[in-house]
């Protein structure tokens, strides 16, 4: 089994992004006390089915969306609890109600958000600093201590932030403000789906089926 050592001195950022995305041939990890590796799906706030739901949803649809636009769009597609969010740039403004469209048929599919530009497609190093800004607004809500950051997922478009999860009102302006704070952040967008502490509170006690 390989082992991964993370130094004590290890910055926020490489907390936020072990939080996203693990390391690969690592055990388990442990940040403010929710494991992150294979025992993610124990702390998320969706079942384990929607998880997977969302995995495969997110690969359907952007197959589809490459075979139909191909070089004429660039399209990023997440999906949380069912709910697609489609960033990006394509053509134009028919490519993109197609793209819609396209998101929508696709069985188990509860919403589609389309955020994507029209216009001129970026370059790859243009792109990255989508990631970097991403990384950081991760970081700064694991940093923030009062937020449950693996409830919020975080996606970035050419400075604007993209917020989803399931989650308190509270919780929804705390990650707001969170996230407008954050250096290279122009503009946030909640795609929340708000939810009220009573039914938070039955996700958190509930128990596997046996």
């Amino acid at each position: 089994m390989a082992t991964c050592r993370i130094p004590r001195q290890a910055s926020t950022l490489l907390a936020a992004l072990v939080v996203t995305t693990g390391f690969s041939g690592c055990a388990p990890l442990l940040f403010g006390g929710a494991v992150v590796g294979g025992a993610m799906v124990a702390t998320d706030r969706r079942t384990s089915g929607t998880q997977i739901d969302d995995q495969v949803l997110e690969v359907k649809i952007g197959s589809r969306l490459d075979d139909t636009f191909g070089e004429r769009a660039r399209i990023n597609v997440t999906s949380f609890n069912r709910r697609v969010l489609l960033t990006g740039e394509i053509a134009s403004e028919a490519d993109k109600a197609t793209a819609t469209s396209i998101a929508e048929r696709v069985d188990n599919v509860q919403g589609v958000v389309n955020e994507l530009q029209v216009g001129e497609l970026r370059s790859l190093p243009r792109r990255s600093g989508d990631i970097l800004v991403e990384a950081k607004v991760k970081a700064s809500l694991v940093d923030a201590q009062d937020i449950f950051a693996n409830s919020v997922k975080v996606v970035a478009h050419q400075g604007v932030i993209y917020l989803m999860g399931r989650v308190s009102e509270r919780e929804a302006h705390r990650a707001t403000e969170i996230a407008r704070g954050v250096s290279g952040v122009g503009k946030v967008v909640r795609v929340f789906e708000v939810m009220s502490d009573a039914d938070l509170e039955k996700i958190r006690t509930r128990t596997p089926a046996p």
